[in-house]
């Protein structure tokens, strides 16, 4: 599994609003120049945490994003799954995949469900607040 830079970008995109919660809403820029992330990127990752309901964003003056819930009701497995799709070791695994022909004499594919599984449980159980503290 390697996780792509809209992956890493939507991280610390959460962690920088979870930091700066107390400040309201925060602008776009100020988050692009903190991360050092450009604007253009950032306009595209940002829709998609706000069309997941994980961010809420508002436009003009005073405007931009903040959390919609506690930074620790945010588990990274959740943000990642949103920005990656599945989190799957291997295309067998992935979600709406056609089912393997040789799922039956497979040797592997139990191996590949326990790391998934293992990968899934890892990520779910760290929190954007954990994230925050290291």
């Amino acid at each position: 599994m390697m996780v792509s830079t809209r992956g890493r970008y939507a991280l610390r995109v959460m962690v920088d609003l979870a930091e700066h919660a107390s400040e309201g809403y925060i602008a776009m820029k100020e988050v692009a120049e903190r991360q050092d992330i450009s604007l253009k990127y950032l306009e595209r990752i940002l829709p998609i945490l706000v069309k997941a309901n994980l961010i809420e964003g508002v436009h003009g003056k005073g405007g931009g994003y903040k959390l919609t819930r506690e930074a620790k009701s945010y588990p990274v497995g959740e943000i990642l799954r949103l920005t990656e799709g599945d989190l799957a070791p291997v295309a067998c695994l992935e979600c709406g995949s056609e089912p393997c022909a040789k799922v039956a004499q497979c040797r592997t594919i139990s191996m590949w469900r326990q790391l998934q599984s293992l990968v899934n449980d890892y990520l779910d159980g760290v929190t954007v607040a954990d994230l925050m503290r290291t």
